[in-house]
């Protein structure tokens, strides 16, 4: 191991372990602390946008499109970038941490394309941070490979060009990275992720015939994407690549931003590959935005709220209407299934997997994610049904939706109920989540379904809403209260494997985020706080 050789003004207070100079290079650290001067300040006064917006809506405002924008949607004249080379066929995608076992599977897993996530199926643990590009950087230079404590081999099978389109998922703007300091500060962890992956992978993608692209998270206005585009093009200056070599697709994955599909895409429009239904966060944002509006806001038992629901449907036709209108891909949602033991189980998942797959192909999307290799096949042999030999159907226009802005919001419409097992439900999905969490891994399957930091934010924020709402269960007509929820986090862990005292922060963590007085903006950030 080699020690570091630290730009000015650059500090790395995390340790240093065998090969983490190839990431962390001086290069990579100079491109980080050039960001950072020159985007953090904008960054920072995004975030506090978001509270400002939060409040205005708590006091009555409504979300809605904006007549400052009004001019870029409606000029025709203007298109995103043309597809990038190995974007033109993205029918299935898969997901998942970069974790070296994980890597390699997704690799192999005959996917068109591969998030390769940081973010929500990842945890911001410090090995994660340097070990996530470090591993994408073997993959590139055909190195890569790992024996499981078990004895097992697992090592990429095919040629290059066969393999998913790598596509990075870097950490949204909330997220700081607090062992690398620029000036004494903590920096983006978007930044950070961008630069260390854009350095040290970027011209080897360039070198394979694609290039590096990203995924852009929970944003929640077009001025944040037009931070992203400015990233990208100091960036691509900085380590000297054309100007569009970039791509991003960018996941409408909160409620404001899908208000301002069309204004995010302009922004970007020079580096744009789409937009993505990540419905997951959506539900989420959508929670937690109109959390103090009482009752038309509250969203039933989670596993009922389907995609065909009026205010998830009207999200999604406007999401594929804008993103083909402009010559952008439409990408699906995630589909949570992973395989069981249990048939039965298996046999409903794939149904379902199939229904979702279905509806999204023949609405126009393009292509969607599998959060699990066993669930590829399935969602590639859906879209080819649709798509045949096209690698997409930009060409739908869909010019028959038009989608006003009150359906987005019309979440009173949603059928079903808040119910008693729908909370311990919530409790126990978060809870055990959380542990998993804190001890470093963002993807974890519980009860058949890959639950991320998405999934476990939609649990705690209804809890915290149903309380602040004086919601009552429906089949046990309880008032759900503080009280009450303290009495089931006991109960839940008690029947979970192991000691309660296993669960001490995540049950910490989860009471900061759910009950609190206060909303937690991401449960991430007091959890990230516990980190080491």
């Amino acid at each position: 191991m080699s020690a570091l050789t630290l730009p000015d003004g650059v500090e790395v207070t995390g340790p240093l372990e065998d090969r983490y100079e190839e990431i962390l290079s001086e290069k990579a650290l100079e491109l980080v602390a050039k960001l950072h001067r020159e985007l953090n300040g904008r960054r920072l006064e995004r975030l506090d946008a978001r509270g400002k917006r939060v409040a205005e809506i708590s006091a009555g405002a409504d979300l809605g499109f904006l007549e400052e924008t009004r001019h870029v949607r409606e000029d025709d004249s203007w298109q995103v970038a043309p597809l990038g080379p190995g974007l033109e066929d993205r029918r299935v995608e898969m997901t998942g941490p970069t974790d070296r076992k994980m890597t390699i599977n997704a690799l192999n897993s005959g996917a068109k394309a591969w998030l390769a996530d940081q973010e929500d199926a990842n945890t911001p643990m410090w090995g994660n941070v340097v070990s996530g590009p470090l591993n994408l950087k073997d993959a590139l230079d055909g190195t890569l490979a790992f024996t499981s404590p078990e004895g097992k081999e697992y090592a990429v099978t095919k040629p290059f060009e066969e393999l998913p389109t790598i596509i990075v998922r870097p950490r949204g703007w909330h997220l700081p990275e607090k062992h690398i300091l620029v000036d004494g500060e903590e920096t983006s962890g978007s930044l950070v992720d961008f630069a260390l992956y854009l350095v040290a992978c970027g011209q080897k993608q360039i070198d394979k015939g694609r290039g590096p692209y990203f995924y852009l998270p929970k944003m929640e206005s077009h001025l944040e994407a037009r931070i992203w585009n400015d990233a990208f093009v100091i960036g691509q200056d900085f380590v000297g690549i054309p100007q569009g070599t970039i791509r991003a697709t960018v996941l409408i994955e909160t409620l404001p931003a899908a208000f301002e599909m069309e204004e995010i895409l302009y922004e970007l429009r020079d580096h744009s590959a789409g937009l993505n239904a990540g419905r997951w966060d959506y539900l989420f944002s959508v929670i937690k935005t109109y959390r103090t509006r009482g009752a038309d806001y509250i969203v039933p038992d989670r596993n009922t709220v389907t995609m065909t629901v009026p205010f998830m449907r009207a999200y999604t036709e406007l999401l594929v209407r804008t993103c083909h209108q402009r010559g952008a891909s439409a990408i699906g949602g995630m589909a949570a299934f992973i395989p069981s033991k249990d048939e039965a189980v298996n046999t409903a998942a794939y149904e379902k997997l199939t229904a979702d797959k279905t509806r999204e192909a023949g609405d126009g999307f393009d292509g969607s994610w599998v959060a699990h290799p066993a669930m590829v096949q399935t969602c590639a042999d859906v879209f080819t049904k649709v798509l045949g030999d096209n690698p997409n159907q930009i060409d739908k226009k869909r010019e028959d939706v038009q989608v006003e802005g009150a359906a987005l919001l019309d979440v009173k419409a949603t059928p079903g109920e808040v119910t008693f097992t729908g909370l311990r439900s919530n409790i126990d999905v978060a809870i055990q989540y959380l542990r998993m969490w804190l001890m470093g891994r963002g993807a974890v399957g519980i009860h058949n379904l890959m639950e991320d930091a998405a999934t476990a934010e939609i649990s705690r924020s209804q809890i915290w809403q149903q309380i602040n709402n004086q919601v009552k269960t429906a089949d046990t007509d309880q008032l759900i209260t503080k009280d009450l929820v303290l009495q089931l986090v006991d109960e839940v862990i008690a029947e979970l494997p192991g000691d309660a005292s296993d669960y001490d922060d995540a049950k910490a963590t989860f009471l900061q985020v759910a009950v609190a007085d206060e909303y937690a903006d991401f449960l991430t950030l007091p959890a990230y706080a516990r980190m080491p």
